[in-house]
């Protein structure tokens, strides 16, 4: 049988079992004693803090459309947050002040970005009110809604958007909701209210540990791998955290791990077990200009072709996983599984991304253009390697902007090893996220320094803007430009594009 080239991921944890409700009973009634954290059983007035972020802005569409008041902060507008203006949620910019925080608020929603320093949560606390973390609302979804979650170090939101799109693909698993950490590429939403049977998607961070509040009802483990070090510090305990959210899945659920996620992990669980390469079995098919074409076999059913309009063998994957999972679903549900299988196989195909992966910005001047969230090593290698397979022959220019100081400094040679083969690598500013609580810290030029010692040409772009200007200068002819990044830097697209447009006028 042939199978994708998997990117390796080595890890061990440990057994941290814990009491999960049964995927077969009915949803449980949500009770809400007085002092407890899930007051949100009726509306209310809920302000958001860090509202422009990918968990909290999904979270408020969710309960926008349960009936709450929505007011929002966030330091800047961005993608996430204007949609919800659109809607009429009042979102105030800038830096956060205790007279900010309404009057009528009843409920205060942050991100774990959000510190308890921030003047309106402590405005918040004067007022006697109930401040919840994002990872609390992880969990009083998953009391109200049967949740199906995405977990995993890479991978997980395009894993989540195409499961969602997987449910869709079966008469009786349409309805199925979705809150994911990324925009759905067509559909720009990072969130649908689930309708029918209350089946939610849902994409399971493990930073700030907030996939420990949830008790799935079945999941997707895609990979573990050592990230997030300024929180965890340590790969033990990363590896003892995603041990733990295997033992959550419901004891009647089912949890479909992939290739290389660490035995310990699915030893945690309590219940059923896929693993791809073993249960789930992968035969490749075709593979034309990076894009896949594969059939996938599970117990007691068969998926003889499946298609993707995603490029990249990571994608296979993950598509194998989501599918797995769908299938899993059906046989639970007594349904034909060869029409299940079906449907699911031809809904996956018509899902072409999620926004800032593997995004096309379009080709100028000869030039294409293509902007990835990826922001860890393994993710920037495993992208370069799609960009070449999908642009063969052409060279690749890389901008990269690190995310963290920390992850910089921690991953310095990891990140040399991952562009090594770029034709050329602008390194922007570092987007220094929780930048507070970073011990380790290494910037842009530490990079250029060592991606220069490496034989690699580099140069550090500064600001965004400027990078983009840096870039463009040097794309000649018919060449690809890769933009890799978790921050701001998909801002600069339309100034890239301008700027290749002028030199090509």
């Amino acid at each position: 049988m042939n199978t994708p080239d998997f990117s390796p991921y080595r890890a061990f944890g440990h057994n941290m079992p814990v009491n999960t409700p049964s995927a077969l009973d009915p949803l449980p009634q949500v009770r809400i004693p007085r002092g407890n954290a899930f007051v949100l059983d009726s509306p209310k007035q809920v302000h958001l803090l860090g509202a422009g972020g990918a968990g909290v802005s999904g979270a408020a569409r969710l309960l926008f459309a349960q009936g709450h008041t929505l007011t929002g902060h966030d330091r800047e507008r961005s993608p996430f947050s204007e949609p919800l203006e659109s809607v009429g949620v009042r979102i105030r910019y800038g830096d956060s002040q205790a007279g900010l925080l309404p009057e009528r608020t009843q409920v205060v929603v942050r991100s774990a970005a959000i510190g308890d320093s921030d003047p309106q949560v402590i405005e918040a606390r004067r007022r006697g009110l109930q401040v919840l973390k994002y990872a609390e609302i992880l969990g009083w979804l998953s009391q109200r809604y049967r949740v199906l979650a995405a977990a995993g170090t890479h991978g997980k939101t395009t894993s989540s958007w195409m499961l969602y799109h997987a449910l869709q693909g079966v008469e009786s698993m349409r309805g199925a909701g979705a809150l994911v950490g990324g925009m759905h590429g067509d559909l720009r939403v990072n969130a649908i209210p689930p309708q029918g049977e209350g089946v939610l998607v849902v994409e399971a961070c493990e930073y700030d540990r907030s996939f420990l509040r949830m008790q799935p009802r079945g999941a997707i483990i895609t990979n573990v791998e050592a990230d997030h070090l300024d929180y965890y510090g340590d790969l033990d305990a990363i590896h003892e955290a995603f041990a733990c959210f295997a033992s959550r899945v419901s004891t009647e659920g089912l949890l479909v791990l992939g290739s290389q996620v660490p035995e310990v992990v699915e030893q945690s669980a309590g219940c059923e077990t896929w693993r791809l390469g073993r249960e789930v079995q992968v035969e490749i098919q075709n593979k034309r200009g990076g894009r896949y074409t594969f059939g996938l076999k599970g117990p007691g059913w068969n998926l003889p072709r499946v298609r993707l309009a995603v490029p990249g063998s990571f994608n296979v994957e993950n598509a194998a996983l989501a599918l797995a999972l769908a299938m899993g679903r059906a046989q639970r549900k007594g349904l034909d599984l060869r029409v299940a299988g079906e449907g699911v196989a031809d809904s996956i195909a018509s899902f072409r991304g999620a926004a800032r992966r593997f995004e096309s910005w379009g080709t100028v001047g000869g030039v294409e253009m293509v902007h990835d969230y990826a922001h860890h090593p393994t993710e920037v290698r495993v992208t370069l390697e799609a960009a070449r397979r999908t642009m063969p022959g052409k060279p690749i220019h890389v901008l990269f902007q690190p995310h963290q100081h920390s992850r910089t400094a921690r991953f310095l040679n990891d990140f040399v090893d991952a562009l090594q083969g770029a034709a050329r690598v602008v390194v922007a500013d570092v987007y220094g996220a929780r930048a507070h609580i970073d011990v380790q810290a290494a910037g842009s030029q530490d990079l250029v320094d060592r991606l220069i010692a490496a034989g690699i040409p580099a140069v550090h772009g500064g600001s965004p803007a400027q990078s983009a200007s840096t870039l463009a200068a040097g794309l000649q002819g018919a060449c690809a430009a890769l933009i890799l990044g978790a921050g701001d830097i998909d801002g600069i697209q339309h100034e890239l594009r301008s700027e290749l447009a002028l030199r090509c006028a």
